[in-house]
């Protein structure tokens, strides 16, 4: 596999990313949200979600600990607004699913919004977005996630292009 870096800079302070899908909607939004869904490509998460903050352990990575996952809002199954993290560094990230009535039936395009990236991060951080939403990918088409690697098609594959995002940051910003 040959992975393709998707990031793009929009309105000066922001990293998105998208992927396109052929199912319904109320599948994505399970993939996204649902624990064991969640499991099968970025992490697990424990906790009540309607206390707005979930814990998370990323399962393609030696996290120690988890990460509180603070939910800002979420509007099933379009919109989920969150900041992974409490500190002030924290990453405030945002998926919204849209409909493609224009693709045919069953299309949905995810969009991936983490405001205000670090520069300094980004040469890591867009290929871990990268590979995050190609492991989901794979999740949702069958495909095998294990097969989705790191270390050989995102990092340090994708720095160049992340770098001269972070590049886009520093003017903009």
């Amino acid at each position: 596999m040959t992975a393709q870096p998707t990031g793009r800079i929009e309105s000066g302070d922001r990293l998105v990313l998208t992927r396109l899908f052929r199912a319904p909607i109320a599948e994505i939004w399970a993939a996204v949200t649902d624990a064991e869904r969640l499991a099968r490509w970025y992490g697990t998460w424990s906790g009540d979600p309607s206390s707005g903050r979930v814990e998370v352990r990323m399962t393609a990575e030696d996290q120690a600990e988890p990460e509180t996952l603070v939910i800002l809002r979420c509007d099933p199954p379009h919109h989920l607004a969150m900041t992974l993290g409490e500190s002030a560094d924290a990453w405030r990230v945002d998926v919204d699913l849209h409909e493609n009535p224009h693709e045919g039936d069953g299309m949905v395009t995810l969009r991936l919004t983490h405001w205000h990236p670090d520069p300094a991060e980004l040469a890591s951080v867009g290929p871990g977005w990268d590979y995050y939403l190609d492991r989901l990918v794979a999740a949702e088409t069958g495909g095998d996630v294990d097969a989705v690697d790191f270390g050989r098609d995102y990092h340090p594959a994708m720095t160049e292009h992340y770098r001269a995002l972070a590049d886009e940051l520093q003017v903009g910003g």
